[in-house]
């Protein structure tokens, strides 16, 4: 299993009040700052989200901007979008394929493309689209696309949501055929198309380790019959959203995790993102989700449905996903108020106690698919 960070420059009102106008910068440099600590601690990924108009919840609009930067600034982590939104009205489909080709360049092949369709009808509607069951027509329009536009000189298109005529979209990727292709999803249908796609799953769950079992059985039983991906070649991965918090005294850090916003945090989710399913019984904006108490911290702790504790306790817990087929385990430290030290010092902490179990070779998975598929292409030719 490999790991990674997420990025989404939460910016709630307890930042702004403790901050005053710098905030939305100071939050920045600390989103920057600890993804580039966990570079250096053996975490392979971050992801970095794209949403619009989101105040709170996300500030992250620009994305490509961010990871631009950081491809200058880490050495070895794989720099995702998670995601970009590959609907026409959104943005155009020949802007993102030249968007990816030029991070994959300035990264020099550690860029992978997450896609998505947008979860949000006020992203949406900012953009003109009225109905969200129209932006899954987009995503199948578009997402084939994507291969030809990178493999050819002479690419055209004329379909129901865009059209082109013949143009060479620049630059080519440096990665060949292309960087990787995974997709967002937030329901049980998601799992089974990405397989048939042939593309990774980016995953954001608020369930336990176990309740992701079948969704992965699912996908890894349907991945087997693709016979028509999206891409050049099978991107077989599934990588899962969650939160940590792993220091050497447990008890900081369950000190912390009852004080980080994680419940209002998770709140602002079920406000703004209306088109995930939501629990029966989640409390209905303005009505937040409360923070926990030390003695519901200290039971999810004991079932390893958090990874939060000491280094042993987090490590219980990871196992839990470990179990459940998931590739790839991704922290949003940030989603909540720890302060950027505590979550630099956690990924240090992590990085050096628990990520050596379970990642054990220094290939990226994507790159190890990714080379599988050229060699048995050089075969048969």
């Amino acid at each position: 299993m490999e790991f990674g960070v997420f990025n989404s420059l939460y910016l709630p009102k307890h930042l702004r009040e403790r901050n005053g106008e710098q905030a939305e910068h100071l939050r920045l440099m600390d989103e920057l700052e600890y993804t580039i600590a966990a570079d250096r601690n053996g975490f392979k990924y971050t992801w970095a989200t794209e949403h619009h108009f989101l105040d709170e919840y996300s500030h992250l609009s620009a994305n490509e901007s961010f990871l631009g930067y950081l491809a200058a600034k880490t050495e070895r982590m794989h720099l995702g979008t998670g995601i970009f939104n590959i609907t026409p009205p959104v943005n155009h489909p020949a802007r993102i394929a030249e968007r990816v080709a030029m991070l994959d360049h300035l990264s020099k092949g550690r860029f992978e493309l997450g896609m998505g369709r947008g979860s949000s009808t006020l992203e949406q509607r900012g953009f003109g689209i009225e109905d969200p069951e129209e932006t899954r027509n987009m995503f199948d329009e578009v997402v084939y696309q994507f291969k030809d536009m990178w493999g050819s000189t002479d690419y055209s298109y004329n379909g129901k949501y865009f059209s082109m005529p013949p143009r060479n979209v620049l630059p080519k990727p440096y990665t060949k055929p292309h960087p990787p292709l995974w997709v967002a999803a937030g329901s049980p249908g998601t799992f089974k198309k990405a397989a048939q796609m042939g593309i990774g799953i980016l995953c954001f769950t608020m369930g336990t380790p176990e309740s992701l079992k079948p969704l992965i059985e699912t996908y890894k039983t349907e991945i087997e019959k693709c016979d028509n991906p999206a891409g050049a070649y099978i991107n077989n991965n599934i990588m899962v959203t969650s939160q940590m918090l792993c220091l050497e005294d447990g008890q900081k850090a369950r000190d912390i995790a009852c004080n980080m916003t994680s419940g209002y945090q998770n709140s602002l989710v079920f406000r703004y993102l209306d088109t995930f399913p939501k629990p029966a019984g989640a409390p209905v904006w303005p009505d937040l989700i409360p923070e926990p108490t030390p003695a519901e911290m200290e039971a999810r702790i004991a079932a390893g449905h958090v990874i939060v504790g000491t280094p042993e306790e987090c490590d219980k817990a990871t196992q839990g996903y470990a179990d459940a087929g998931a590739d790839q385990l991704v922290f949003g430290m940030l989603s909540t108020t720890m302060p950027v030290e505590i979550a630099i010092e956690a990924v240090e902490t992590y990085g050096k106690h628990v990520i050596p179990k379970y990642d054990t070779d220094p290939v990226v998975s994507t790159v190890r698919q990714r080379e599988a598929w050229l060699t048995r292409q050089r075969r048969q030719t």
